[in-house]
């Protein structure tokens, strides 16, 4: 997914904030269901981030175009982890590994059905 930054994703002196990045790659997890007329909301359920490692790299500024690419890394039976790095043309500028978990709308941890498995190798 590529996305320009904007006014609002940086401080005065035009470089992105540090959270907004985490903003970006959520953005471009949900469009990957969108892409498929779908929602990141299942049937049964829906994903919550459960452990987050970010690296920051180097900086995006005002008006820059950014692309973000995600890899699925691991499958669990609840849970899966993935990869998303942001760039800045060529330059990597902030890395992540997600650690998704799968919940039920009451919030109980459930296993991924073979259907949301095949949907998440798709995705990612």
């Amino acid at each position: 997914m590529k996305i320009r930054v904007y006014y609002e994703d940086t401080d005065v002196g035009g470089v992105v904030y540090h959270s907004n990045y985490l903003n970006f790659c959520e953005r471009a997890r949900s469009e990957a269901f969108y892409e498929r007329g779908m929602t990141p909301i299942l049937k049964e359920g829906h994903f919550v981030a459960r452990r987050i490692v970010g690296n920051f790299l180097s900086s995006a500024k005002l008006g820059d175009v950014l692309e973000i690419k995600s890899e699925l890394l691991k499958m669990k039976a609840a849970s899966f982890l993935l990869r998303q790095v942001v760039y800045k043309g060529t330059e990597k500028v902030f890395e992540l590994e997600i650690l998704l978990a799968y919940i039920s709308f009451e919030g109980k941890p459930q296993k991924l059905e073979r259907e949301t498995k095949e949907l998440l190798l798709s995705l990612f």
